[in-house]
């Protein structure tokens, strides 16, 4: 039987809230669970001075709440990044892309100063990979180039068809990661010509994990 996680994503979302502090310029990820933060930081737009968006849907639904969304070129730091993840391990690694907006989100959780990621317990897995691919935005033209590459690694690249991100390229799902450390795999992808960027955080992984339970208990994991 299929598990309703609606309240468990209510209420990291919820819990998330605790970190704002007065006149944040915060970061602003994508997804299902990030949709929940946004609802919920309307009654808290006032405090805050603004927000940096990773896609243009987070950005319609920041200004929906009147809330200014900066260019991140036009910010001095961004403290706290807000955004879930497609899996999640122990060190706060994440597989990020499913809604296509790996990009962006990967700037500007390098960008800010901590990462708070904010996830339902059937994200959280001992090992990446388990059910979630590494998404990987690539130009166009790159893209038998890219895939035969994947191979190599020992991965099986899927076209994601109709997919353009919010930066007119494609996207190619890896699935069967090899068992190569997560930060050497993250090197080896970033070296393949025609790779603009990946969905593996290894690098610039979360440094808090807010868990929710099915019937809305909430973990908090910090990482560093």
């Amino acid at each position: 039987m299929s598990v309703d996680w609606t309240l468990a994503k209510s209420a990291v979302a919820q819990h998330a809230l605790n970190y704002l502090e007065p006149d944040m310029i915060i970061g602003v990820g994508s997804g299902s669970t990030v949709h929940y933060f946004i609802e919920q930081l309307a009654k808290h737009t006032s405090d805050l001075k603004g927000a940096v968006s990773t896609s243009a849907e987070t950005t319609r639904r920041l200004k929906a709440l009147d809330l200014p969304v900066y260019d991140l070129n036009t910010v001095d730091s961004v403290p706290l990044y807000f955004d879930g993840a497609d899996e999640v391990d122990a060190r706060g690694m994440c597989l990020k892309g499913g809604g296509g907006a790996l990009t962006q989100e990967k700037i500007v959780a390098a960008a800010a100063d901590r990462w708070v990621c904010m996830v339902d317990h059937s994200k959280c897995v001992e090992r990446l990979g388990q059910v979630a691919p590494i998404s990987i935005e690539v130009i166009q033209s790159a893209r038998s180039y890219v895939g035969r590459a994947l191979v190599q690694l020992g991965m099986n690249p899927v076209y994601r068809s109709g997919c353009l991100t919010d930066q007119g390229h494609i996207i190619i799902d890896a699935y069967q990661l090899p068992t190569l450390s997560w930060l050497d795999l993250e090197c080896e992808i970033n070296q393949i010509p025609g790779v603009v960027a990946h969905g593996l955080f290894a690098t610039h992984r979360a440094n808090t994990v807010i868990v929710g339970a099915a019937k809305g208990e909430v973990s908090v994991q910090s990482i560093s």
